[in-house]
């Protein structure tokens, strides 16, 4: 069993900053890609970034220069840093990883999500 547990949700004014973290823990030999994604009511989850665990990042055009994740691999966490938003950056927002357990099953989970509120 893997637990991904999201914090640093919140309201903001545009323009600010927030900065979210989740941290994976359970039966976790190894993490492989980990990653934030986003959704809105009526919406499909999107993806916002994704970091391989040899650092390799992703973004999506939206969020290219304002936003920056990264990992530290020892406590199994990622972060997404999230300057100068805007009110079409709220949104709840998921954390999401994937490896392989101890016992050599392939996993792939998803966190409770953090609501993300931008007033212009």
């Amino acid at each position: 069993q893997v637990q991904l547990v999201e914090s640093g949700g919140g309201l903001v004014q545009a323009g600010g900053s927030l900065r979210l973290s989740c941290a994976a823990s359970g039966s976790i030999l190894s993490i492989n890609t980990m990653g934030w994604y986003r959704q809105t009511p009526g919406k499909q989850r999107e993806l916002v970034a994704t970091i391989t665990s040899s650092g390799t990042t992703n973004y999506a055009d939206s969020v290219k220069g304002r936003f920056t994740i990264s990992r530290d691999n020892a406590k199994k966490t990622v972060y997404l840093q999230m300057d100068s938003l805007k009110p079409e950056d709220t949104a709840v927002y998921y954390c999401n990883t994937d490896g392989i357990t101890p016992g050599g099953r392939y996993f792939r989970d998803w966190g409770q999500g953090t609501p993300v509120t931008v007033s212009a």
